[in-house]
């Protein structure tokens, strides 16, 4: 037998040479768990990246043992593993990211996110605060609704939370318009801020009136920290809602109307945005909520008088403002913004409103937000 008929044999017998032998697979390597939440609240994070020089964990601000634009570096194991551990870390949700040899990318082990402004992040939750936990109640649903912006001529992107029995009766609900901050996007109330736990709890222990919930888009374009005030587009957010957003909303859902069963609330921009639209339309809403916020724009309370004072006609209508049943700030006592929400407050009062303000711990941060959603939401259509 010559070795062409040798080599022939061999393949039809399945043996094979060394030659031509196949490489065996090899196994994956072992699952990377990230972030694995301690019972005593301490949180590891982990990424495979055998080949990095350097990776740090990142956040949004929302962690307390990570500055707001600042990391911590992660430690590199044997394995080719990096990881860290923190805390412990309160209850809550989180949003974080790994910075891999300079690049921010979202942690391939965690499958849950929370959209910003300008990126994603990776999102996770140490239980334990009952109020914004998923409890073994009913639940709503959060639909992500498209919708196209004659204002803007293109196609935009709303979240709008349904109660538990939206659509199984003849019945029309309350509506509260939510706005996110200069730094988020709609995504951010639903995901990070715990918005549909929140109002699904309040509503299974009787403490919130079934509601739907519309977080819509508050940036018509980019949003540039350096632009101020003004590349918050404070004027063309108030047009697109009225011309889009609560046309929209009034259409396609089954809402009750009127000021009584209306209100708006929003967070640091998102509170700019609706004192804009509230005092233009106060007829139409009978519930005005200011997240760590108050009048943008300008230095101070020179600025936020002359808001005052531009708006004079409407703030100091009785008649319009005569169904406004409750205009509620809340700020933490380390906001950069307090002083624009306590000059706010004392312009609105000067003008004969009856402004609420509650007071809290903490600073610009999610924490508080989710907080103050859980204290506003009860107070709402009564």
């Amino acid at each position: 037998m010559n070795k062409t008929s040798s080599l022939l044999l061999c393949i039809v017998l399945g043996l094979g040479t060394a030659a031509h032998a196949q490489p065996r697979a090899q196994p994956p390597p072992p699952r990377v768990v990230s972030p694995e939440v301690a019972a005593d609240g301490k949180v590891t994070f982990r990424i495979r990246a055998a080949e990095a020089k350097t990776v740090a964990l990142t956040s949004g601000g929302d962690l307390p043992q990570i500055p707001f634009q600042q990391t911590l570096p992660l430690a590199k194991g044997s394995d080719g593993v990096w990881s860290l551990t923190i805390g412990p870390v309160g209850p809550g949700a989180y949003r974080y990211a790994f910075v891999v040899d300079g690049v921010t990318t979202v942690d391939p082990a965690q499958p849950h996110t929370s959209e910003s402004n300008d990126n994603t992040w990776s999102l996770f939750q140490v239980p334990g605060a009952k109020f914004m936990d998923t409890l073994d109640v009913p639940h709503g649903a959060v639909a992500e609704v498209r919708y196209f912006s004659a204002e803007l001529g293109k196609w935009r992107r709303m979240h709008v939370y349904t109660p538990p029995d939206y659509g199984l009766a003849q019945k029309r609900y309350p509506v509260l318009y939510l706005l996110h901050g200069a730094f988020d996007s709609d995504d951010s109330w639903s995901t990070v801020g715990r918005a549909a736990d929140i109002v699904d709890n309040l509503i299974a222990d009787g403490k919130a009136q079934p509601m739907i919930v519309v977080m819509p888009a508050g940036h018509q374009g980019p949003f540039m920290a350096a632009g101020g005030a003004a590349s918050l587009g404070l004027e063309g957010f108030v047009r697109e809602f009225d011309r889009d957003i609560r046309p929209y909303v009034e259409k396609h859902y089954t809402t009750r109307t009127g000021a009584k069963s209306t209100a708006i609330a929003g967070l640091s921009m998102g509170g700019a945005q609706t004192l804009e639209i509230a005092v233009r339309h106060l007829k139409d809403f009978g519930y005005v909520g200011v997240f760590s916020s108050g009048v943008l724009g300008g230095n101070g309370a020179d600025a936020v008088n002359a808001w005052g004072t531009q708006h004079a006609t409407q703030l100091d209508d009785k008649s319009a403002r005569a169904s406004l049943s409750l205009v509620w700030f809340a700020t933490g006592k380390d906001d950069f913004l307090l002083p624009t929400t306590n000059a706010t407050v004392a312009m609105l009062e000067k003008h004969g409103l009856h402004p609420i303000f509650h007071g809290s711990d903490g600073g610009h941060v999610w924490s508080n937000w989710r907080d103050y959603l859980h204290e506003f939401a009860p107070q709402l259509f009564k």
